[in-house]
């Protein structure tokens, strides 16, 4: 059994993320009581069919009623509602994290909302495949995948060892950043390759030349991934971009020098230029690898990552 311990955890959203804390936090014991709240009754149902807690209700500050750590799994645009919600009923010396992959928003959201008498601590677990809601998650989704907590000023330490080490016992490395800093490095690993992911598709699904049933059948290796990505929640990725706009506009405008850059080395035949770009970018790959990141495998590793979990235990 860990050392780590709560005696009651309230996980506020229950998708992708959300159920896979249920499920870790149950099978690591965690906690003695998991409680479970999430906004439509069907997908409260669902956890209740698959028990991933041991109370369920869709009232966000019923949920967190003496609750020692709360952690709220929903779209970065909610985060202030929910934070709004949860005050009243928060218990004091309570620890509220969250898992948002925005982290400067979120704390202009929900900081305000909170009382003085709880501890924030933003997080992000930087761990997710294209699939969403409750049959989602799976309780190895954190191991070997880092999390990221940015404390405010003067947080308490404690907490934010305990919290640390809550991450850690669910499988996680854990790093600290300043929040602005966490949404630039977010900007470039994550949220650019979204959007480029996103629009690449979008324009596949446009081209009147090529029809969609050509661009399905012949989809080369590189699409295949783009449309992995491309695949995932809609109403998560829009959050995103409206609540972390500046980091992800400097990393298009620089996207966009460079592949300006690219396009007139093919226009003008420049080898050494496209030679000397697909070497350093190569290295790239490398050390993601060596970082412990992904498998080096054929097609990317991605046999089991592109089945849904469910699928695995057949």
């Amino acid at each position: 059994m860990s050392e780590v311990k709560f005696k009651k955890i309230a996980l506020i959203g229950i998708g992708l993320i959300g159920s896979s804390l249920a499920r870790v936090i149950r099978e690591k014991k965690l906690a003695d009581h998991i409680a479970i709240s999430t906004r439509t009754g069907t997908t409260l149902e669902r956890a209740r069919e698959l028990k991933l807690g041991d109370s369920y209700t869709t009232d966000n500050g019923k949920a967190v009623e003496d609750a020692d750590l709360v952690i709220v799994s929903v779209p970065v645009g909610s985060s202030g509602q929910v934070a709004k919600e949860i005050a009243p009923h928060l218990k004091p010396g309570a620890i509220v994290t969250d898992v948002g992959s925005t982290k400067a928003s979120v704390i202009r959201q929900m900081k305000p909302e909170l009382p003085d008498n709880v501890i924030f601590i933003p997080g992000h677990p930087i761990a997710g495949t294209e699939f969403s809601g409750p049959d989602a998650g799976f309780a190895d989704l954190f191991i070997n995948r880092w999390c990221i907590l940015t404390p405010l000023p003067n947080t308490d330490e404690k907490a934010v060892a305990k919290l640390t080490e809550f991450w850690e016992a669910c499988g996680a490395k854990v790093d600290r950043m300043d929040p602005e800093h966490h949404d630039l490095v977010l900007a470039i690993t994550s949220h650019l390759p979204h959007l480029i992911a996103y629009n690449i598709v979008g324009t596949a699904s446009d081209l009147e030349k090529v029809t969609n049933s050509e661009v399905i059948a012949y989809s080369a290796s590189g699409f295949r991934d783009f449309t992995r990505l491309a695949s995932s929640d809609p109403t998560m990725w829009r959050d995103i971009c409206l609540n972390n706009k500046d980091a992800i506009i400097e990393m298009l405008g620089r996207f966009s020098e460079d592949l300006a850059s690219l396009q007139r080395a093919i226009r003008w035949g420049d080898g050494q230029a496209l030679f000397d770009l697909f070497t350093r970018t190569r290295a790239v790959r490398r050390g993601i690898i060596d970082a412990g990141q992904e498998v080096d495998a054929p097609d990317f590793g991605r046999q089991v990552a592109r089945k849904h979990p469910e699928d695995l235990k057949k």
